[in-house]
């Protein structure tokens, strides 16, 4: 099969990522989705009635804040009861000329509201209507896909949806389980070692998109951080700053925090103001110290849209291209988001890339070792194992060598690895 697409492949890098990645990976994942992933059907139903009572009840709430019964899920009637029942200050409009409703806008809104006022309670019912009512479709999704005989679900994973070549899960979809809030975080309390197995194991890479930046950019500041032991972001935060470590602020530490990643991932001035609460102009001037500080990291990114713009495509560090015709674009907005997306493709990608090959090693240690644990789950950054009885010290040790030793960076691999009788308790 391999050697059937090899002529359709620019070159031998372009033919190894297919044929020692992601045809062997492809294996790997037939396993996982054969074993599946046990869960709690009772803890699933209970917290199926708790989301549906609770979406009921902000709904509710809303209702009679509006005077009537309003369909929160309706755009049209929303604008109707926001711009002209309570008068609201309309959002930007959508493509058809209406005012956006979404999350974001709803949510911008209602910080700007007094607490007391009548569309501020309206708001907040919407959105604690909206988030419940999403976590109940999750949980119903799981519901739904458990195998009854065996209390198992079956994920499908899919190698070919991310454009950036992470991996993807369908039917249901487990990379779209909310680990930011304490009410999402439950969900992942319903996964639990099957039967025969003790524990869930959580191993995932920390900061990888960090020290691939930091790996690629040659930037020697940004290796020295990663090398000196401190908390990353607080280094970085007192490098920018050019204050002492112990003197950076909590604040300071999350704006540059919000700054790394938002280069990494593409996230443009406005995006880094909007996520800060701060404006643009501030902004503009944490990016400039940043990049006073990070030099190479600046012409490295520079770098990444200069050479797509020429080729038409970004490449992975094992030659996963993605293609980019919008950067020749007239449209001013088109050619920015395709900036944006230059930039964040190969790190992205790269840290999927990473993802993958330690997941063979993964899975040759486990077999090499002929322990019963196995590898049940990959989410984002993340491998789930389930534990066997005796063999937990033995398979964390297994795990972290291979996740760590992946690929040499200029930057060590760092892994993080927790143990618990269900996914969330595994969480670290």
């Amino acid at each position: 099969m391999a050697s059937h697409f090899a002529s359709t492949l620019d070159d031998r890098k372009q033919t190894g990522l297919m044929t020692d990645l992601e045809m062997p990976i492809s294996r790997v994942l037939r396993g996982m989705e054969d074993v599946g992933a046990a869960v709690d059907m009772q803890r699933l139903s209970s917290m199926l009635k708790q989301f549906s009572a609770d979406a009921e009840f902000a709904q509710n709430m809303a209702w009679k804040v509006a005077g009537n019964s309003v369909n929160l899920q309706s755009p049209k009637q929303l604008q109707q009861i926001l711009f002209e029942h309570f008068g609201l200050k309309p959002t930007r409009r959508t493509k058809n000329g209406s005012y956006t409703t979404n999350a974001e806008a709803l949510q911008a809104m209602y910080v700007k509201l007094d607490p007391e006022e009548p569309a501020s309670q309206f708001l907040g019912a919407l959105l604690k209507h909206r988030e419940t009512n999403k976590l109940k479709q999750i949980v119903q999704s799981l519901i739904d896909a458990a195998h009854y005989d065996d209390r198992r679900i079956h994920t499908t994973f899919e190698q070919t949806i991310a454009a950036t070549g992470r991996l993807s899960s369908a039917d249901p979809n487990l990379q779209n389980i909310p680990n930011r809030n304490a009410a999402g975080r439950e969900i992942r309390a319903a996964f639990i070692p099957g039967e025969e197995f003790e524990y869930l194991m959580s191993c995932d890479y920390s900061q990888v998109e960090l020290r691939i930046m930091a790996h690629a950019s040659h930037d020697k500041t940004l290796i020295e951080a990663f090398r000196s032991g401190v908390d990353f972001h607080k280094y970085v935060a007192s490098l920018v700053y050019k204050i002492p470590v112990e003197q950076v602020s909590p604040d300071q530490r999350s704006h540059v925090k919000a700054m790394s990643y938002g280069l990494a991932y593409g996230l443009s001035t406005y995006g880094l103001a909007k996520q800060l609460s701060i404006s643009p102009a501030e902004a503009e001037m944490l990016k400039n110290k940043y990049f006073d500080t990070f030099g190479n990291v600046h012409d490295y990114l520079e770098s990444l849209v200069s050479k797509a713009k020429e080729l038409g495509y970004t490449e992975t560090m094992f030659g996963r291209r993605r293609y980019f015709p919008q950067l020749s674009s007239n449209n001013r907005a088109s050619r920015e988001a395709a900036e944006r997306g230059a930039l964040n493709a190969p790190i992205q990608g790269t840290a999927a890339d990473i993802m993958k090959l330690a997941m063979l090693r993964v899975d040759l240690g486990l077999r090499e070792a002929k322990v019963r644990s196995r590898v049940i789950l990959q989410i984002h950054d993340e491998l789930i194992l389930e534990i066997s009885h005796g063999e937990q010290e033995q398979v964390e040790n297994i795990v972290r060598k291979a996740m760590e030793n992946a690929v040499n960076l200029d930057v060590p691999l760092n892994v993080s690895t927790g143990v618990g009788v269900d996914w969330q308790l595994a969480a670290h």
